[in-house]
Parts: C-alpha cells; structure tokens; sequence
C-alpha cells in the first residue's frame, strides 16, 4: 500500500472549502470531496432519486462524475495552483449497479509528467462492492 504526502492544512483547507461553493453540479449530485492527499482523493455520493435512471438505479454518468472528480481532486495536490487541470480522457467498466446507499471513489494518480497526468479509479458501493474502476487521462495546462 502507498502512502500518501498529507497536502499544506492551509491549502487543504482552502482546496475542499472551494470544492463546495465553486462547483454547483457536485452540489447538483450531492457529491463530497471526503479526502485528499498528494496524489490520492476520495469522494463520495449519496443514491437520491435524482440520480436514478429509468431503471430505478443510478445513471452511469453519476458513478463516472465520482469516479472523475477524485481523480481531478488527487491531481491538485500535485500541481501548481496557477496550472489549470481537465479530463483529456477516461476509461470506465461498470462492474454492478448501485441504487441505494453512498458509492465512494478513490484515486491515485499513477503517473504525472509535465504536460498530462494519468488517474487509476475505484469506485465502490456502501459495502465495499467494487461498481466501477476508471483510467483517466489529464491535462496539465501551464498559465
């Protein structure tokens, strides 16, 4: 198991503080930022019908904004704050529904060079169950 370099409090403090006010669809989906590290994030959301498709169950497209947010979130702490970060692309294989309780994602930054930046996801259900793993590639934009 890797472990992970806890980030400036301040700058934690300053990045989940923003995660809150700054992006008004993570509020849309009920969606929290529960931790971050250098290169490692979790983030978590709650099931509400809100997310449902018609199957009753949650879109895959809220399982695969958990899954993008954490690895965003983990790539922060690793980049300087006048860069600019955005998803280039990403990979996901959904492994089994999820229609009540939380899911949680965990990221962990993989690989970061210059100029992108590759994020390895899991997200699991209330219980542990594996729901999705995700590969993402990032962009890391130079200001």
């Amino acid at each position: 198991m890797t472990e992970y370099e806890e980030l400036a409090p301040r700058f934690k403090e300053a990045l989940l503080a923003q995660a809150k006010v700054k992006i008004p669809f993570w509020s849309l989906l009920g969606m929290e930022v529960v931790d971050v590290k250098k290169g490692w994030a979790k983030t978590k959301i709650p099931f509400s019908q809100k997310l449902a498709n018609a199957n009753g169950l949650a879109h895959g497209g809220a399982i695969f904004s958990a899954a993008d947010t954490a690895v965003g979130i983990a790539l922060a702490g690793l980049v300087n704050k006048e860069d600019f970060i955005t998803t280039m692309e990403m990979k996901i294989n959904y492994i089994k529904s999820f229609g009540g309780g939380e899911i949680v994602a965990e990221a962990r930054i993989i690989h970061k060079g210059s100029k992108t930046a590759i994020g390895d996801v899991e997200v699991r259900d209330s219980d542990g169950n594996l729901v999705a793993k995700a590969l993402s590639t990032y962009a890391i934009i130079k200001k």
